[in-house]
């Protein structure tokens, strides 16, 4: 592994910057631009991001013009809306059929076109005519971007089937159908941009990760997606290494990156490897973004919490008082939900109730001793087992009324990450179906779009007599359920932007399907470790701004949980 000197590394004119949410690509993509604009290369920095925050960044207003930016020549950014275009996107692919199709029909296709796949596509929308656009191509050195589109995405590009008007056709009960339609003019476009980003002259993918299991593992599977459909000039971009420690949770922190390092997925070690140093300070400002891949700076103002903050203890004490019965913990990947369900489940367990804890983590990782006495029982969902169950059914029922490419288009679909969710949702279903007299604690919790999207095609399919894949009663039931005052979703984060950002999404997702949230929990502070190490110490210190977002935004119903030296199972669970 090497430090990511550009100096060192040899770049195309397309730059794409890929990664899950919360490992520093829009950083790592702004730090690239400047330092190749200083360099004197003209560079034009292109965010597709939906919790961008590239305003702040660079301290500039910014919208889907290029904008210079103040201190920086050569430089030109745009932030496109990703959002706005969804909206726009879906509003003109629905607008034809309003008054001419009975209204439950347009709600179905008003929700199918409100996933996170739609959001993609109306992306890749607005951002192919930068790929495929001579002029930007003579104007600028290097065009980068922000957030590059999923292999799922460009396959969906590709299919022939995806280009006919398929929602007012057919329904499959799957996920995000029809994100297409009403493309047909941009076909072309999307031809030559898909081929733009196959060609290795032309671009290169920066696969942005931290050094952590869940990113690395998030990171393979996206640079496997991608190279299946030919985009295959990738490097990888570690992000937030510690380099030397200096006391005990500085110490465990560095062993822990480095067993993840030692142990990433074998494909991963095919790519040239760079390194970015963890850093004490938020990506804000020039001065920092040019900072990021030379040196820290450290910041020793000390910001105060403007609030109490609470413990898991405390929610667990809320939960009993509003006799809550369905919990679920609901979060972007990497944020240890699956650890906070776990711990709620016997800390609510340890108070005498009857408990089942539902888990799409393997049992074994758990490592605790489910005893018969404490009333307390588990089930793991096997996520690939349930989803192929799931295709499967689909896929019988489809081929019985469709063509050959509307069965491709179908076997994407089914790809798609909300296609995995209604699956393991609907075994979730099954099992709180049988749960009246306990209190389930899931781990895996449905996103708004998700639940509208059942609801929505229940409603279409009274409307049209026929469908594809079938809407167990187990699952019409529990909508209704999980509306009421039993349910109760905690939504966990981080205390840093793009994992706030992205939960706060979520929790707005699930208020449009009449969710309402109440607790949040911040998991892994460094805050609430109060570190000795003085670059861990500032970076601390950085999460305060984030807690006390929370704070304002929850009316102090947050709980934060430090962060610790060791993976959690066991009796350790009762301690967070």
């Amino acid at each position: 592994m090497k430090e990511f000197n550009l100096n060192n590394i040899k770049l195309t004119k397309y730059l794409f910057f890929t990664g899950k949410g919360g490992v520093g690509k829009t950083s790592a993509a702004c730090a690239t631009a400047v330092t190749l604009a200083d360099e004197g290369k003209k560079v034009l920095l292109i965010s597709t991001d939906p919790a961008s925050n590239l305003q702040d960044v660079f301290a500039t207003e910014l919208d889907g013009e290029a904008k210079p930016v103040k201190g920086v020549n050569n430089l030109e950014v745009i932030n496109l809306d990703p959002l706005e275009a969804a909206h726009n996107y879906k509003e003109s692919v629905v607008a034809p059929f309003r008054g001419k199709l009975p209204d439950s029909v347009i709600e179905n296709m008003e929700e199918q076109l409100s996933g996170s796949c739609t959001v993609e596509i109306a992306a890749f929308n607005e951002f192919s005519n930068f790929i495929t656009n001579p002029k930007l191509n003579t104007d600028y050195d290097h065009i980068i971007f922000d957030t590059a589109p999923t292999g799922h995405t460009l396959r969906m590009l590709q299919l022939p089937s995806a280009w006919t008007n398929f929602i007012s056709e057919s329904t499959h009960g799957a996920s995000c159908l029809g994100q297409l339609s009403g493309l047909e003019a941009k076909k072309e476009t999307y031809k030559q941009a898909v081929e733009n980003l196959a060609d290795e002259s032309f671009t290169t993918l920066v696969l942005v990760t931290r050094p952590d299991k869940t990113p690395l593992n998030e990171v393979a599977r996206a640079s496997k997606e991608l190279s299946e459909i030919g985009v295959k000039n990738q490097i990888l971009v570690i992000n937030g290494v510690l380099e030397n420690y200096d006391d005990d949770l500085s110490k465990s922190i560095f062993n822990k990156q480095k067993l993840a390092l030692e142990n990433m997925p074998d494909m991963l070690t095919e790519f040239d490897t760079y390194t970015i140093a963890l850093r004490s300070y938020n990506i804000t400002g020039i001065e920092s973004i040019r900072n990021l891949l030379k040196k820290d700076q450290i910041n020793e103002q000390k910001v105060e919490v403007k609030g109490k903050l609470f413990n898991l203890d405390d929610v667990v004490s809320d939960l009993v008082k509003n006799n809550r019965k369905v919990i679920f913990t609901m979060g972007k990947g990497g944020v240890g939900k699956t650890t906070i369900a776990a711990s709620v489940a016997l800390k609510l367990s340890k108070l005498g109730k009857k408990v089942h804890l539902a888990t799409t983590d393997p049992a074994d990782h758990l490592k605790f001793i489910i005893d018969s006495s404490s009333g307390m029982s588990m089930s793991h969902i096997d996520e690939k087992e349930e989803l192929k169950k799931y295709q499967d059914e689909v896929l019988e029922n489809a081929r019985k009324t469709m063509s050959d490419d509307d069965i491709a288009y179908i076997e994407e679909d089914l790809r798609s990450p909300c296609t995995q969710e209604i699956a393991v949702f609907r075994a979730f279903a099954e099992l709180v179906e049988k749960a009246d007299d306990e209190i389930v604690v899931i781990d895996t919790a449905p996103t708004g779009h998700t639940l509208l999207l059942l609801d929505s095609t229940l409603s279409y399919h009274k409307e049209v007599q026929r469908t594809q894949g079938q809407i167990p009663e187990s699952v019409k039931n529990l909508l209704p359920r999980l509306r009421g005052e039993e349910t109760e979703v905690l939504i966990v984060s981080l205390a840093e932007a793009t994992p706030f950002y992205e939960a706060y999404r979520l929790e707005e997702d699930l208020k449009r399907a009449s969710i309402h949230t109440n607790w949040w929990i911040v998991n892994s502070s460094l805050y609430k470790a109060n570190p000795k190490n003085k670059m861990l110490s500032a970076k601390a210190n950085e999460e305060v701004k984030w807690i006390n977002k929370i704070l304002d935004h929850t009316s102090g119903k947050l709980a934060v949980i430090e962060w610790t030296k060791e993976d959690l199972s066991g009796d350790k669970l009762y301690q967070i």
